[in-house]
């Protein structure tokens, strides 16, 4: 019966051990997938800088990559829109 006893013990300090183990190693992933995230977050800012930076040499009749002409007219259209959208709204507000 004390055999029992001791394997039974020695069986749940092996489960509690490798159940410390995998919060351990939950913890860490957590952390790095945490870093990933801000390094993603910093890339995406970059990413906007960039396509600004891109958009402003477009806008000011600078020479841009002929790969970005389309998306640089096509972003053109939408402040057009925008513009109008904007008028329309003035308008409305000014008749109040």
């Amino acid at each position: 019966m004390n055999e029992n006893l001791e394997g039974i013990v020695q069986k749940v300090k092996e489960l509690a051990s490798d159940i410390g183990s995998k919060a351990a190693d939950t913890f860490e992933i957590q952390k790095l997938k945490g870093e990933i995230r801000l390094l993603k977050r910093g890339n995406n800012r970059d990413f906007k800088d960039i396509g600004t930076i891109v958009y402003d040499k477009y806008s000011n009749s600078e020479e841009v990559d002929a790969a970005v002409l389309p998306l640089c007219e096509t972003v053109k259209n939408r402040e057009a829109q925008i513009a109008e959208l904007q008028e329309k709204i003035d308008k409305i507000n000014a008749e109040d």
